[in-house]
């Protein structure tokens, strides 16, 4: 699939999408979001995509909401009316709940909205060259697309307080340092490391990683006792499915095992 916005191909059961607004800095407008919103539907339904990628063109991740499009927004006297926000709110809550796992390969600096969106995805790997920036105090805002609800659980409240706080730009070692994202990578070895991540991920056990991931997601809401609940009906889940029945068989046959995700 291609978009003006967009780009999107599926290769070895790995779906790679790119922000493709490059003289953007890959800046999210509504048509956009929308785009991206509809993109993901259609991966999480296709059963021949069983991992995402989503990275920048260009130089940079994404530098969060476009800035343009709210000037014009406010100029027609409706900043607070014309859905960025809510567009958003759902793109955000359709990557994190995903059941397919999701890599962010950050190429450049993810601003505002960019940020967190990488936040959304399950993995984070960054390229040396990516910054980090919340961008909303600076701007007199609070944040408004799930930073305040990823980072202190990412990276603690005071950082996050420090990094939402004082708006600074944290380079990639720091953003390790710091829990914030799990890799770096030299620029130019990027792509290529995200792919032989994705790979691994796409030969693993798709649908027990979306049993695994709704645990995880769900659990902090829940004492140990309703999380154990949870993991014996996943268990069982899991147990029935045709992936569970091939693992047995490769051992019986002394040989890796070839999951479908079902």
């Amino acid at each position: 699939m291609t978009d003006a916005s967009l780009l999107s191909r599926v290769q070895d059961g790995i779906a790679w999408i790119t922000l493709n607004r490059p003289q953007q800095r890959n800046a999210l407008d509504v048509p956009t979001l929308k785009a991206l919103l509809a993109l993901l539907d259609a991966h999480e339904a296709d059963p021949a995509v069983r991992v995402l990628v989503l990275t920048g063109s260009g130089r940079g991740f994404c530098a969060g909401a476009d800035l343009a499009e709210w000037a014009e927004a406010e100029a027609r006297g409706e900043l607070e009316s014309y859905g960025w926000t809510e567009t958003a709110h759902a793109l955000m809550t359709r990557l994190h709940t995903l059941d397919k796992p999701t890599i962010a390969a950050i190429n450049g600096t993810a601003v505002g909205a960019g940020m967190d969106l990488s936040l959304c995805c399950d993995f984070r790997i960054a390229a040396a060259s990516a910054r980090f920036k919340a961008g909303y105090t600076g701007m007199a805002y609070s944040p408004d697309a799930g930073a305040s609800w990823h980072l202190p659980r990412l990276i603690g409240s005071e950082a996050a307080k420090r990094l939402l706080f004082l708006d600074e730009l944290w380079n990639a070692e720091r953003a390790l340092a710091a829990g914030l994202v799990g890799e770096v990578i030299a620029d130019e070895q990027l792509l290529d490391a995200v792919g032989e991540f994705a790979a691994r991920l796409a030969a693993g056990p798709t649908f027990a990683f979306a049993q695994t991931k709704r645990l995880i997601r769900d659990g902090a809401n829940r004492s140990l006792a309703q999380q154990l609940e949870a993991e014996q009906a996943a268990g069982l889940l899991c147990g029935r499915s045709e992936d569970a029945a091939e693992a047995l068989r490769a051992v019986a046959d002394k040989r890796s095992p070839q999951f479908k995700g079902r």
